[in-house]
C-alpha cells in the first residue's frame, strides 16, 4: 500500500486511505512515518470505517502517551495487531493500554524503541486483558531483569508464541529468570540479542524445560563464551529448535567449528554463527 503524508492533506483523503485499507485483505492501515500527531489520530479514529481496521500501523509517529490514552477511547476491538515502533510511549502509555477493553482483542503488539521500563513490562504481564497476545515485542526498551522476571512470571500470557526482548538490558539474570519460567507454555521464539548474556544465561536456557518448545532462538551479540555455546549445542532441551541465531558472541573458533559440526547444527534449518 503506498504511504501518503498526513500533513495538509484533507479528510477525505484519510477516509480514501481507509478505504483502501477495507478493500484489502487483511485490513491493514499503514500510517508509518506518516508525521500523526495525537490531534491527526484523533480525527483519524472517530472517521468512518476506521472500527472496521484490524492491523494498526503507528511506528515513527512521535506519539507519546497522551495518544495510546486516545487510541484505548477511540478504537474498536477490531484491531488485533499494533504497530508502534520508534515513538515516545513510557509505561504510563502502556498502563492505559493494559486496562482498557482496547488490549483484550490484541494478539500483537510492536514496541520496540520506545520508553518502557520494568514497570511497563511488569504492568503487561499482571493485565488480564492480554490474555489472547501472541506475539509481544519490547525490543530496545530497558525493561532490564526485573521486566523479563515479571514476563517470566506472567499468568495473563498463555497464548504467547513469540517474545522479543533484543537490547532489553537483560544481562544474566534477565535470561535465568526466562529459563526459569513456567507459565509460558507456547513459547516458539525468544529473541534476546544484545543483551550482554553470558555463560550462565545460555547454560540455563540451554537447560531449561521450558525452552523446549523453542522452534527459534535468537541469542547473537551477546558474551557467551565457549563453555555456554558448548551449553547449547549440546542440549537434548532444543530438539524442536529450527533456527539458531548466534553470532558475535565471545566463542573461540575450536568451539565454533564444533558446534557447527554438532548434532543440533545438522538438524537445524537455518544456523547464523561466525
Amino acid at each position: 500500500m503506498e504511504l501518503i503524508s498526513l500533513k495538509d492533506v484533507e479528510v477525505s483523503a484519510w477516509e480514501q486511505k481507509i478505504q483502501d485499507a477495507l478493500d484489502s485483505r487483511e485490513k491493514s492501515l499503514d500510517l508509518d512515518d506518516c508525521s500523526i500527531g495525537e490531534d491527526e489520530l484523533k480525527t483519524l479514529s472517530e472517521l468512518d470505517g476506521f472500527y472496521e481496521v484490524n492491523k494498526l500501523h503507528l511506528s515513527h509517529n512521535d506519539l507519546g502517551d497522551s495518544a495510546m490514552e486516545i487510541l484505548c477511547k477511540n478504537v474498536s476491538s477490531n484491531i488485533h495487531s499494533l504497530f508502534l515502533s520508534h515513538n515516545r510511549i513510557s509505561d504510563a502509555g502502556i498502563e492505559a493500554l493494559a486496562h482498557s477493553e482496547f488490549a483484550r482483542s490484541l494478539t500483537y503488539i510492536m514496541f520496540e524503541s520506545n520508553h518502557i521500563g520494568p514497570k511497563g513490562a511488569t504492568t503487561i504481564s499482571n493485565s488480564d486483558n492480554f490474555l489472547n497476545l501472541e506475539v509481544l515485542c519490547l525490543d530496545s526498551n530497558p525493561i532490564g531483569a526485573e521486566g523479563a522476571q515479571a514476563i517470566a512470571k506472567s499468568r495473563s500470557l498463555p497464548k504467547l508464541t513469540a517474545l522479543h526482548l533484543d537490547s532489553a538490558e537483560l544481562g544474566n539474570p534477565g535470561a535465568l529468570a526466562l529459563a526459569g519460567t513456567t507459565t509460558l507454555p507456547n513459547l516458539q521464539k525468544l529473541y534476546l540479542c544484545s543483551n550482554e548474556i553470558g555463560n550462565d544465561g545460555a547454560i540455563a536456557l540451554a537447560n531449561s524445560p521450558a525452552m523446549k518448545g523453542l522452534k527459534v532462538l535468537s541469542i547473537w551479540r551477546n558474551e557467551i563464551r565457549d563453555e555456554g555455546g558448548k551449553a547449547i549445542a549440546d542440549s537434548p532441551i532444543f530438539s524442536n529448535l529450527e533456527r539458531l541465531y548466534m553470532s558475535l558472541n565471545l566463542i573461540d573458533r575450536p568451539v565454533r567449528k564444533q558446534i557447527r559440526g554438532s548434532d543440533l547444527a545438522k538438524r537445524l534449518k537455518t544456523l547464523v554463527m561466525d
